[in-house]
């Protein structure tokens, strides 16, 4: 079969969050509309960290149309089903924050498994407050065909195990993906600014004041992926970082943060008055408490455990999570951009990809952070091998690359990395910089700016008409998601503490 014919056959997927608000911007203090289902067994519409911020997952589709159409036709039927006083927030930093009492942290049902859930974010919370788990972000997942790897293993490793040969391309991809990562904020991040309301935490910033109610930096592309984003702290600290130089080694290093105490988690403690606080003491809690710009993911069937779930049956997709949701969409995503990304994770898979030193590692880090605070900064210089380059020069030389890859897909994706490979040299064109460029010229701060495009959105989505049976699918998911949660309540048998005692002896197995 020809290349194009393989690579048109590989799935992607596309979650989406976003908060809900009122009509003043705060945070939504409703519990999760009741139209929606049950957030703990919906598999397309669900909550994160906060009862208010909701999370949209379209099943594995072929190609950025239908992606889109299955983002669409959820994202509409969410808006459809919103409380009259109620709207989306779209962009990825959120509205105004009036304090962590004002963040519900997420409900699912009195199962084990919806209190493992909720203990969880609990437990994030304590560890990290709850203020940045509010920050929305936009996650693609990618997997090639069975086709693509039975034609690329013959050609590339015939003697190795289909098996190991997936999961070791699989983990270059990551690898390179990493380290090329700081690529992908530069082009789409979305979150230049953000109300003053948000750093209220923050004693200590380098954030310039834009005007009374906003804090931005001049050429920032992701704050949401800077130091006032969601990190790792604990982790950093204690020297346990996730370790990408095979599936073994990730999944290993990953358990050792599972396994190991952290003195301030122990401070936290587990339980106070009989109300837990947090899962356990270790420096993870559970393995997708570990934040990472991208992860290797493993198809997972009914209670599967992520790692155990890698270990026995490879990895099964990546996710890409450093994109910022878009307020210049009404989807936070569009077209051009799946295409892009597509094309980047095929640049990833292809090129060579060497084991991450611990002096790369700290390269990339710096690059993660160098590109979310001054990326359109002239004459940013990023690392690479040990060398200083101009982040326009290597943006460059990534760019033809990537541009090679294209042409193995489709004219489409041609155009549509011509396109967005335009903002390296020319970085007004990237959507950080156009959102400053129009609070500036309106005068107005990150409230206003975004406000005005939740408000056009929710009468985009209301003002549809709809034929009567356009959301049964979606309605039957909702109906019988809030059945299957009453299941899992009625089957419990095991106390809590049992539960907890029997899903970490279980995921410690081999």
């Amino acid at each position: 079969m020809p290349v194009k014919g393989v690579l048109s056959h590989n799935l992607m997927g596309i979650e989406r969050e976003s908060l809900r608000v009122d009509q003043g911007g705060n945070i939504s203090q409703e519990l999760h509309p009741q139209a929606y289902g049950s957030p703990l067994t919906n598999p397309v519409i669900t909550t994160d960290f906060s009862e208010a911020l909701i999370e949209l997952v379209t099943k594995p589709v072929n190609g950025a149309e239908k992606a889109l159409i299955e983002l669409g036709k959820i994202q509409h039927f969410v808006n459809y089903h919103l409380p009259a006083n109620e709207r989306f927030w779209p962009a990825s930093m959120p509205c105004i924050l009036r304090g962590h009492t004002n963040i519900p942290i997420a409900q699912y049902g009195s199962s084990n498994l919806g209190k493992m859930k909720n203990v969880y974010r609990r437990g994030l919370a304590y560890r990290y407050g709850s203020v940045m788990q509010t920050i929305a972000g936009i996650h693609f997942n990618y997997s090639f065909s069975d086709d693509f790897w039975q034609t690329y293993h013959g050609l590339i490793s015939p003697d190795l195990s289909l098996r190991c040969f997936i999961d070791n391309h699989y983990m270059g991809l990551t690898r390179n993906a990493l380290r090329y990562g700081w690529l992908l904020p530069y082009l789409f991040g979305a979150s230049a600014s953000v109300c003053k309301s948000f750093m209220q935490d923050y004693h200590e910033h380098n954030l310039q004041e834009f005007d009374d109610n906003t804090l931005y930096l001049p050429y920032a592309t992701s704050l949401r992926m800077g130091d006032i984003g969601y990190q790792n702290h604990q982790e950093n600290e204690k020297g346990v970082k996730a370790n990408y130089n095979s599936l073994y080694h990730y999944v290993h290093s990953l358990r050792a943060a599972m396994q190991t105490s952290c003195e301030d988690c122990e401070r936290i403690g587990i339980k106070q008055d009989g109300e837990y606080r947090q899962l356990n003491t270790n420096i993870l809690q559970i393995a997708n408490e570990y934040y990472s710009t991208v992860r290797p993911k493993p198809l997972l069937h009914g209670m599967d455990r992520p790692l155990k779930a890698l270990k026995n049956n490879g990895v099964g997709y990546i996710e890409i999570r450093s994109l910022d949701v878009s307020p210049l969409s009404p989807l936070g995503i569009d077209k051009s951009q799946i295409h892009f990304l597509e094309v980047f994770m095929l640049f990833c898979l292809l090129q060579e990809s060497i084991t991450i030193s611990s002096s790369e590692q700290l390269e990339i880090d710096s690059n993660d952070k160098l590109v979310a605070h001054k990326g359109r900064q002239p004459g940013l210089k990023l690392s690479s091998n040990g060398r200083q380059i101009n982040l326009q020069d290597w943006g460059q030389e990534i760019s033809q690359q990537i541009k090679e890859c294209a042409k193995l897909l489709s004219n489409e994706h041609q155009e549509s990395v011509d396109e967005i490979s335009a903002r390296i040299n020319n970085p007004d064109l990237t959507p950080s910089a156009v959102m400053l460029e129009k609070m500036k010229q309106e005068e107005i701060g990150f409230f206003e700016y975004v406000d005005q495009f939740s408000r056009q959105y929710k009468d985009l989505y209301q003002g549809k008409t709809v034929s009567k049976d356009y959301f049964s699918e979606l309605d039957k998911l909702a109906l019988s998601s809030n059945k299957k949660q009453l299941e899992i309540e009625a089957e419990d048998v095991l106390s809590f503490d049992d539960f907890l005692t029997q899903y970490f002896t279980y995921n410690e197995e081999d």
